[in-house]
């Protein structure tokens, strides 16, 4: 593996790690240094960016560079049932969504689905099977997480909110990256797991509301745990 200067990473580098951390952006990647980090030999912390374009070729150059034998995404994200998935909480996924790839807009959005063009055909050597708009995860096989939906623009008030989970009954929760990063991975035959932090609920846009350390410090003690699971395939 590559080294990587450490203020590229936003913390301190555990070399040989096979084990790539990506978080989207710096105020994350400082609440989680203030948090505690993950401690030295557990992982190789780099970010990804903010977006799915930025996550998407970020992650691409860094698993060229460093060849990890996996990538754990870390990070906030909207729950679109805060009930069921509290602010303060954290959440792993076993898919993600993507939407916003399409024509149209609004009601008249049609996605790749509708469109008859898949994202990424598969080919041999990457991905082998078509990617259209959902992506699994490398969970544990038997079982059962939510899916994560990835949106090129966050979701603002209760009718666009609800329009979403039209589209994608089974998403729990809301970010700007997770697919991105799951394709990169994909592509490159990468192992990927997902933990977000409950900050939100989907579709609030008053920062009053939201709570960032409080999703963050349940996301690292969930991507703590993950980290000390050994091979996740």
């Amino acid at each position: 593996m590559k080294r990587l200067a450490a203020d590229t990473l936003g913390m301190t580098p555990s070399l040989g790690s096979p084990t790539l951390l990506i978080v989207p952006t710096q105020l994350e990647l400082a609440r989680l240094k203030d948090l505690g980090g993950f401690g030295m030999g557990t992982c190789v912390v780099a970010q990804c960016g903010f977006g799915p374009v930025a996550a998407a070729a970020r992650t691409a150059q860094l698993i060229a560079e460093i060849g990890p034998k996996r990538v754990l995404l870390v990070g906030i994200a909207g729950a679109y049932d805060s009930e069921s998935h509290p602010i303060g909480t954290a959440i792993e996924f076993g898919e993600v969504a993507l939407h916003g790839v399409g024509a149209g807009e609004a009601q008249n959005f049609e996605g790749p689905p509708s469109l008859g063009f898949p994202q990424w055909p598969g080919s041999p050597g990457t991905c082998a099977h078509p990617v259209v708009d959902n992506l699994p995860l490398g969970v544990p096989s038997g079982t059962q997480f939510g899916q994560l939906l990835t949106t090129c623009a966050a979701s603002k008030g209760e009718v666009e909110t609800a329009r979403r989970r039209e589209m994608f009954p089974k998403a729990v929760a809301e970010d700007m990256e997770g697919f991105a990063v799951a394709l990169s991975c994909a592509l490159n035959e990468t192992p990927l797991r997902i933990v977000r932090g409950i900050s939100n609920q989907v579709g609030d846009r008053e920062p009053a509301n939201w709570r960032i350390p409080a999703g963050l410090a349940a996301a690292r003690e969930l991507a703590m745990e993950l980290l000390n699971e050994g091979d996740w395939v």
